[in-house]
């Protein structure tokens, strides 16, 4: 594992960054010789939040229409 200094990787901080994306190699970032932080590849985000429950169920019927008729809601008899 690559260690740095943390001095070096502020001046180097997207160089760092953009070759741990790529090699996938750990870098660890010191401070006076001793470890501080560890940067490490993200975990690529397959599934986002948008569209996971696509083909998960069926909707069946009317989604849009009141289960109750509007003639039998309280408010409109008054």
């Amino acid at each position: 594992m690559r260690k740095i200094s943390a001095g070096l990787f502020k001046a180097q901080c997207l160089k760092v960054m953009s070759e741990v994306k790529a090699t996938g190699e750990p870098v660890t970032v010191t401070k006076r010789g001793k470890p501080v932080v560890k940067v490490v590849p993200a975990e690529s985000d397959a599934e986002g939040i948008f569209g996971f429950l696509a083909d998960k169920f069926d909707i069946t019927g009317d989604i849009e229409s009141p289960l109750i008729p509007a003639r039998k809601w309280k408010i409109t008899r008054e």
